[in-house]
């Protein structure tokens, strides 16, 4: 997945599909075959918002628990803070909305596991 920072906010989908359906997450998926993993975060960003980034680097892995999500198996995380390049968000593929949030916001939506630490960490990180 890729957490990108715009200012005092962070880059969110609401999962349309499983895993996490319904809930609001950095955007991300699956790797394909032969992609790495900074790959496969670009290939995701664009698919699922239309947005470029820039200056990937790995921020944390966190294991999921297939089971408590609804999927038939564990998965481990692998979240990309990029830069953001510009433009405006619109979702697609597999993400129903995608914009930009506050933390005050976020409080208010149902978030992914981690989702609100890593863009606290972030955000705090970026000076904003």
């Amino acid at each position: 997945s890729v957490a990108i920072v715009r200012g005092d906010t962070v880059l969110l989908v609401k999962r349309a599909r499983q895993p996490s359906q319904g809930f609001y997450a950095f955007p991300g998926g699956k790797v394909e075959a032969g992609e790495t993993l900074e790959q496969a975060a670009q290939r995701e960003l664009l698919e699922e918002t239309g947005l470029h980034a820039h200056h990937y680097r790995r921020l944390r892995e966190i294991h999921i628990d297939g089971g408590s999500d609804g999927h038939p198996v564990d998965y481990l995380l692998t979240v990309f803070g990029a830069t953001y390049a510009g433009g405006e968000p619109v979702a697609s593929d597999d993400a129903e909305t995608a914009a930009f949030y506050t933390l005050s916001e976020m409080t208010a939506l149902p978030l992914a596991a981690s989702v609100f630490a890593v863009a606290d960490e972030l955000l705090r990180n970026t000076g904003a």
